[in-house]
């Protein structure tokens, strides 16, 4: 019993809103850059910018050079003369209408993402959407997180359903699979598969680990169909679900530590196609780049050395047997017993 009710103690507690108080990358010295992530002020790349640009301080003194190291506990730290204080980091999941912009500023003061979020301190959107595209959208105040998870190195995927004009065929979907070259280099798309075929629209289910500017709509353009619809449905582990349009709700803790998880390390694009074994037309696995010589039955592996394609060589058993035979006929001495005559009795 105590057993159980531990485990649902556990299940409850992850399904909670995840805010949690951290220092900024709290303890050791560590980079100044990495402070400022966790602190809520963009990606670590946005960070140097700010470094560099000279408005930075560290116990009044202003810092443009990266990789310098800070202690935040024992050490005062400014960005544009404001002090950075304990940060509470939030983490919210959004269903994006069209034509809301995910921009962190808009001069035209049009509708954005964090608009519709009361919460805009320090908040920016992770996986942006074009203004016209909908569905799930994560934003938050943690640096390090949003960084992770939009550098393609890390493989986190996206999900979306699209509607496209027009009926797909496959040796299109076959094109999209081996990747489309676009004007900022080729476009890889994890998957590709039709959800369902109307009269004129092809509704089809993409997964992207990679996020290049406008990429499904200039990918399906390449192929021939104009996207009429997009969605995304999830980032990673993090679902959608039944979120309706406009609404947002806090991440639990299970899908931070999910999301954590899974950009613990770096995905190199090499490792997951690194194979040895290499699959033939029958199903049959053999070694790549390894000739496989036919043995002979009866020899050994060590008996094909040094030998010529057309000589044949017994093997040990068989020699054996050979000269067991011919020394028992040699001197006529070993002959073979004749068979008793078995003797069956008649029933009287």
């Amino acid at each position: 019993m105590n057993r159980e009710s531990s485990r649902k103690r556990t299940r409850g507690f992850d399904q909670r809103p995840a805010r949690t108080s951290k220092r900024a990358a709290g303890g050791d010295s560590v980079r100044l850059q990495k402070v400022l992530a966790a602190a809520g002020y963009g990606s670590r790349r946005h960070c140097e910018e700010l470094i560099t640009a000279g408005r930075v301080q560290i116990d009044r003194q202003v810092v443009t050079q990266l990789g310098t190291k800070v202690d935040p506990e024992n050490q005062e730290v400014r960005v544009d003369g404001d002090v950075i204080e304990r940060p509470t980091l939030r983490y919210y999941v959004l269903n994006k209408p069209p034509g809301v912009l995910s921009t962190n500023s808009d001069p035209d003061g049009r509708v954005r993402v964090l608009d519709l979020i009361g919460d805009a301190n320090h908040l920016f959107t992770i996986g942006r959407l074009d203004r016209s595209s909908q569905g799930l959208i994560i934003v938050t105040n943690d640096g390090e997180l949003a960084n992770k998870i939009a550098h393609p190195s890390y493989q986190v995927n996206k999900i979306y359903t699209v509607r496209v004009a027009g009926n797909i065929q496959r040796e299109q979907l076959a094109e999209i699979r081996q990747g489309v070259y676009l004007s900022d280099g080729k476009a890889n798309v994890e998957s590709i598969r039709v959800k369902k075929r109307h009269k004129q629209t092809t509704e089809l289910e993409m997964i992207l680990a990679e996020g290049k500017n406008r990429e499904i709509r200039r990918v399906l353009a390449r192929v021939g169909h104009k996207v009429l619809q997009l969605k995304r449905i999830a980032i990673g582990p993090v679902r959608l679900g039944e979120l309706p349009e406009g609404a947002y709700r806090e991440l639990t803790i299970a899908e931070v530590k999910a999301l954590k998880r899974l950009t613990a390390e770096k995905t190199k694009p090499g490792t997951r196609r690194k194979s040895v074994k290499k699959k033939t037309s029958t199903g049959k696995t053999t070694r790549k780049g390894v000739k496989k010589t036919p043995r002979r039955r009866g020899a050994k592996s060590g008996d094909a050395r040094g030998k010529s394609p057309g000589s044949t060589r017994k093997s040990s058993r068989g020699a054996a047997r050979g000269s067991k035979s011919k020394s028992s006929t040699k001197g006529g001495s070993a002959k073979r017993k004749p068979a008793k005559k078995r003797t069956v009795r008649k029933r009287r």
